[in-house]
């Protein structure tokens, strides 16, 4: 599925979503799902563009096996390859983030990796800080919402 930018205000907003905000909305992690469920659900309906790392399938297929069923998590996971664009992981990327000094997280230089690949506006993390040498900028899920809803008003 390949997803064309709209040029309607926040819509043409493409977003990479790092695995922490897609378990808060999938496992229910309060206090943090309230948010992961508004920016999920905007890219569910395509009203921001939505896109995942291969990864994050394999770490919330993994995370969520004490709260979710086999097929529940299958489900969700299908789900997300219908409603997301998925950027795979490849041996470039992985040495890119394993060799950048910058980076002291792996899993988050593959995120910022694949946001470098898909050209997104926006990572949406519980964890800015872990994305501070990133060139694209990382928000909370807080930050970006209230950027979203004062777009939506002006």
């Amino acid at each position: 599925m390949n997803k064309q930018r709209m040029n309607i205000s926040m819509k043409n907003t493409a977003l990479l979503i790092d695995t922490n905000i897609v378990l808060d909305y999938f496992l229910d992690r309060s206090p943090f799902s309230e948010q992961a469920e508004k920016i999920m659900t905007y890219c569910i309906k395509s009203e921001l563009l939505g896109y995942l790392a291969c990864h994050s399938l394999l770490n919330i297929f993994y995370i969520a096996r004490n709260q979710r069923s086999l097929e529940e998590r299958k489900k969700f996971l299908l789900m997300l390859c219908e409603r997301f664009e998925i950027i795979g992981i490849d041996v470039k990327k992985s040495v890119s983030a394993l060799v950048n000094s910058d980076w002291k997280d792996f899993e988050d230089g593959l995120q910022i990796q694949c946001a470098y690949e898909a050209n997104v506006d926006y990572i949406i993390t519980r964890d800015p800080k872990g994305f501070v040498t990133s060139k694209i900028q990382a928000l909370s899920p807080e930050e970006f919402l209230n950027m979203h809803e004062k777009d939506a008003l002006s």
